[in-house]
């Protein structure tokens, strides 16, 4: 009755035997390279997770891209006298034919979501408190799908109806204000409302939660004096990297002006390049370092085999089959070592999740493992493995089977 082992390749059984004779070795290079697989696979998890939540955290309040209205120019003018005279514009401009634009941005592939703003500087009035403060006029269907503000509500529930605004939990604080209380806003061109406050959110940034307030888009358009128009339209993409290439298309395109989040927090974004960038240089070495590993183990396993070889190219086997063995053998160590490595990641971002904490027990910031980073990791490993691997298969199947045999 066959067995198993005939149905086999023969290149399968020799390498898998070469393996086993040289337990030692083998061990010793499958866990350098499951260690170096387990900081790969870790490391990559920890910075996704942590550039993740720098991300969330930097666009918590902060569109894609925002649209505006190109600014106006001051122009020197002459009073009667003759002097110079520089005004300059104070009023808030509206986007020309917004609700035609926001169905063309809205038909774009890149974009996931369109919302129209109307926002302009006002005072928070209560009591004897007054602060400065933005006004935004939204729609919150829109807005939500751009900015997660119904997630960040922290007391009441994001409603704008008329006469109702929703307050940062900074902003409360400051004027003493809570549920229920009346607020007085008044606008630069003296227009004035009385508005309940219905919510209070928490951006997780102090100064968006000492100065937003977020109103219904006509109260804002009343307020602010924008009847019927927008003073922005934030977007958001479905690639958020590729928001500085979409705002300058879109600004040539429009003539208005676009601002994206990578141009706005230009100095984070570099930061972010440059940790990617060094993360990215640290696994290249490490996967060197596990290149190297695997091909000087296999050298000394071609010097120590070399009668073995010899007699196997004496009975016929190939040069190509010869060369197959130790491929296989690079293949199997590389594979074998990138479970080990994904399992040792596996507990290392266990403990730190259990250790790695903030004062009332929540973990810094959320990391998983993606499967598809496993995967990926395994096969890049295996095929590491097969590439260091080459060069001692190749001097493996050059050998002459005389010389061999008599050394």
């Amino acid at each position: 009755m066959p067995t198993l082992s005939s149905w086999l390749p023969f290149e399968w059984i020799a390498a898998t035997r070469f393996l086993r004779e040289g337990r030692a070795q083998t061990l010793l290079i499958i866990v350098a390279v499951g260690v170096g697989v387990a900081v790969i696979v870790f490391m990559s998890a920890l910075l996704s997770g942590l550039q993740g939540n720098l991300v969330k955290r930097t666009l918590s309040s902060q569109a894609h891209v925002v649209l505006l209205p190109t600014e106006e120019i001051a122009r020197p003018q002459q009073d009667d006298a003759g002097a110079v005279i520089q005004r300059q514009a104070q009023r808030l401009r509206s986007i020309d034919q917004w609700q035609a634009l926001r169905a063309r941005l809205e038909s774009l592939p890149e974009i996931s979501a369109v919302s129209p703003v109307a926002s302009g500087p006002a005072f928070a009035v209560r009591n004897e408190a007054n602060k400065a403060i933005t006004l935004y006029g939204i729609v919150p269907e829109h807005y939500i799908q751009v900015i997660d503000l119904h997630e960040k509500i922290v007391a009441g529930e994001l409603r704008v109806n008329a006469g109702e605004a929703v307050i940062g939990i900074e902003l409360a604080r400051e004027l003493g204000a809570g549920l229920g209380d009346k607020l007085r806003v008044n606008a630069s061109n003296g227009a004035t409302d009385t508005l309940t406050i219905v919510g209070l959110f928490d951006l997780g940034n102090k100064v968006a939660n000492g100065r937003n307030v977020y109103v219904g888009l006509r109260s804002a358009q009343n307020l602010l004096d924008l009847i019927g128009g927008v003073s922005n339209i934030d977007l958001a993409l479905r690639d958020m990297y590729a928001a500085e290439t979409l705002a300058q298309r879109l600004a040539g395109e429009t003539g208005l002006v676009a601002d994206s989040w990578i141009k706005t927090n230009s100095q984070f974004f570099t930061a972010l390049n440059s940790q990617r960038m060094s993360s990215n240089l640290i696994r290249f070495f490490i996967a060197l370092s596990v290149a190297f590993g695997i091909a000087s183990v296999l050298v000394v396993s071609v010097v120590q085999r070399a009668k073995e070889i010899g007699i196997l190219r004496a009975m016929g086997t190939s040069q190509g089959q010869i060369l197959r063995i130790f491929l296989l053998q690079g293949g199997i160590v590389g594979l074998l070592g990138s479970l080990l490595g994904s399992a040792l990641a596996l507990l290392c971002l266990t403990l730190w999740r259990l250790l790695a904490t903030n004062p009332d027990g929540t973990p810094l910031f959320p990391i998983e493992l993606p499967p598809a980073l496993v995967l990926i990791t395994a096969a890049g490993a295996s095929l590491v493995g097969v590439i260091a691997a080459l060069l001692p298969a190749r001097r493996a199947a050059r050998l002459d089977p005389v010389v061999a045999i008599r050394g």
